[in-house]
């Protein structure tokens, strides 16, 4: 029998890319809140299994006799720790499962609810006596592009002076976890950048261009010890720009099928 690996937040943006790539070659358990069923196609398979990260219900069942969990599920930070918890109590106890968990480059290092909050689920990892690879990524293209988008109403695009992102593709992120899947325990792998650092005006201004809207780009003076820490680049990985797809062909792609429309 091939490994068999759970993917938590199988069901979204992440998720489901990490699924596309592991299903081909493996035994695949998508956790989801709705209701199970077992899914085949011509090319791929996976099993979804009905289980709470919140409560902890139909957890146990989701891990027992997985050889790796890709935890991706998240909730923006509102309840990550404790769903954490409840999956790594659950996997301690089906035997022991290799535990990959993704999380935010720099989050260590900005004082950002969220970011607290990744960072305390890190350590839950770490501390769990499983065998664990946690692996930082930068921001995803499609949250650098929602933050123009909800201003399509506004005159202009209000982004903060001085601050620099390095957005990377949710499946270049997914390739990544998907190769730490199946690969031993790496502790913390290194962090993983998308392929260019750019500026916030630069990206809104390609953003504009690409959708085909005329706005001013307003860069804003940062406040606050949040937007210093994004000021002074702790969130990039100059030393790891290897995601392939970059924000203009992510834009270009979604754009074509009606995306921030």
């Amino acid at each position: 029998m091939g490994m068999s690996i759970l993917v938590t937040g199988g069901t979204g943006t992440l998720g489901s890319a990490v699924v596309d790539r592991l299903a081909d070659g493996y035994d695949v358990r998508v956790l989801s809140r709705a209701s199970a069923d077992g899914r085949r196609g011509e090319r791929r398979r996976y099993e979804r299994m009905r289980g709470d990260l919140r409560t902890g219900a139909g957890i146990a069942a989701a891990v027992a006799g997985v050889d790796v969990v890709v935890h991706c599920a998240t909730t923006n930070g509102r309840g990550d720790v404790p769903a954490t918890r409840n999956l790594l109590d659950a996997a301690r106890r089906a035997g022991g499962p290799h535990v990959v968990y993704v999380s935010i480059a720099g989050s260590d290092r900005i004082p950002l609810p969220y970011y607290r909050a990744k960072q305390e689920c890190e350590g839950l990892v770490e501390r769990s006596g499983l065998r664990w690879t946690i692996l930082r990524t930068t921001q995803f293209h499609d949250l650098i592009a929602t933050f123009f988008a909800v201003q399509r109403w506004l005159p202009v695009v209000a982004v903060p002076a001085g601050v620099d992102f390095q957005p990377i593709d949710v499946r270049d992120v997914a390739e990544r976890l998907a190769e730490l899947a199946a690969e031993p325990a790496a502790g913390r792998a290194a962090d993983l950048g998308g392929p260019r650092i750019r500026s916030t005006r630069d990206l809104a201004r390609t953003y504009l261009q690409v959708t085909g809207r005329r706005r001013l780009v307003v860069p804003l003076p940062p406040a606050g010890g949040t937007l210093r820490g994004y000021r002074e680049g702790r969130h990039l990985v100059p030393d790891n720009a290897a995601g392939r797809r970059t924000f203009d062909d992510f834009l270009a792609e979604a754009v074509g099928t009606g995306w921030g429309a």
